[in-house]
């Protein structure tokens, strides 16, 4: 299918007539996302050969509106399609292309991401996990955490240490690994909003092959963080997707029919969206609900929250429109991150706020089934996934404002001679 070149507004009416002609709501959920990769609607900004169109940003945008417009299910949207499927399109192999793109535009694998670990979490580059090359596979041992879906997933992208000779940055590599194997333990952690979507993984012998080493032999680092700004940019702002479906084969959902599959997804409390961080709208309805839409300070917070969210929402788009035009990434995705720890926290101060002593329950009978409180006990987690907010300042002071970087005693030592904690790291 060839992208639209007609404008936006012919490009909504060209999506409005495609979901017309093929939506039906009894067709399967592997059946409806294949039909979604193939048409190119579910990704467009992606490659034409590789299940886009080919268009920009704004017009991406204004085809997910028309979707969620339309009551249809939307595409996969997990890791595997905001972090696994973006670094593949710029950084894999044509075999590695052929190999998952489909699988990711399909939503037929879940995947999750293997980067933080216990003594490695904002210095990512001091990890200890090691692979070490066995003929044309990698032998890995190590322990991960705060793996967000690690249990539900088919595969996991991986940095792991490669060669300890070299310093910490350098002697990293990126890996695609089977979840699915011996020597591969994944263990939930129970969060305190209730939810077990973070995970601990260990490895002990597991194996990935060489051919699913990404961007070549020791340069992890540089894959990493063009994973973790894929990520912040696509999380950041806290944009809409409608009811999400989980993808992979695991959660159950794929062979059935798509619209029960909406439904059982919007009533699972676990992994479900709670209520929505950074809509405005959403909070003064929910102000007019507990009777304080009058409350004068209560609606300058309401008119705070919209204003904080239509600059996230302009920044992003003006990082769009570089990328559109080919210029290099620079700290837009920092920016958009600290933007939404801002509304994250505002949305949360601010639904407290309106229902008061309302917001100490949780349970069913809490005040709209208490996905307030999950909401806002969900937010905590916003200053620190993808990247704390202090490193994103860093990044924005070097990067953006010319500051001097922070003194690094041992960026140029081989990993090999650092001690971290009481282990050699060789």
């Amino acid at each position: 299918m060839e992208a639209p070149n007609s404008g936006i507004d012919d490009l909504r009416a060209d999506v409005r007539a495609w979901v017309d002609a093929n939506w039906d709501a009894r067709m399967t959920v592997r059946a409806w996302w294949e039909l979604l990769a193939e048409s190119g609607w579910a990704y467009p900004t992606w490659p034409k050969q590789w299940f886009g169109l080919g268009v920009s940003a704004d017009e991406a945008a204004a085809v997910g509106q028309e979707l969620h417009a339309a009551g249809v299910a939307m595409p996969p949207h997990s890791q595997a399609q905001t972090m696994a499927a973006p670094l593949i399109l710029e950084y894999g192999s044509e075999e590695q292309k052929h190999r998952w793109m489909r699988t990711l535009a399909t939503g037929a694998e879940s995947w999750c991401q293997f980067f933080s670990e216990p003594n490695a979490g904002s210095d990512l580059a001091s990890l200890q996990t090691r692979a070490v090359r066995d003929g044309d596979e990698w032998v890995v041992n190590g322990q991960k955490v705060w793996n967000g879906g690690a249990n539900e997933a088919e595969r996991g992208i991986l940095v792991a240490r490669t060669d300890s000779s070299l310093p910490k940055h350098r002697g990293l590599s990126f890996f695609v690994i089977d979840v699915d194997q011996p020597g591969v333990e994944i263990r939930p952690i129970r969060q305190i909003n209730g939810d077990a979507h973070f995970n601990e993984s260990f490895f002990s012998d597991a194996r990935v092959a060489d051919s699913d080493t990404i961007g070549g032999l020791n340069n992890g680092w540089l894959m990493a963080m063009a994973t973790l700004a894929f990520e912040r940019a696509a999380y950041a702002v806290g944009a809409h997707y409608g009811v999400g479906i989980p993808c992979g084969e695991k959660p159950g959902y794929l062979d059935m029919p798509v619209g029960e599959a909406m439904q059982r997804a919007a009533s699972v409390r676990t992994g479900a969206p709670s209520f929505p961080m950074g809509d405005a709208l959403a909070i003064a309805a929910l102000a007019a609900e507990a009777g304080c839409v009058g409350d004068a300070i209560i609606r300058q917070r309401i008119a705070q929250l919209y204003m904080m969210g239509e600059t996230a929402r302009l920044t992003t788009l003006r990082a769009r429109a570089a990328a559109d035009a080919g210029k290099p990434s620079g700290a837009e995705s920092s920016i958009a991150h600290l933007a939404g720890v801002h509304i994250a926290r505002a949305s949360r101060d601010l639904g407290l706020a309106i229902l008061g002593a309302g917001g100490m329950l949780a349970d069913a009978d809490a005040p709209r089934g208490g996905s307030v409180t999950h909401m806002a006990l969900t937010s905590l987690c916003h200053g620190i996934q993808g990247g704390t907010e202090h490193v994103q300042r860093n990044i924005i002071g070097e990067r953006i404002l010319g500051l001097p970087k922070e003194p690094q005693v041992d960026r140029d030592i081989p990993f090999r001679e650092l001690m971290v904690g009481t282990r050699r790291a060789d």
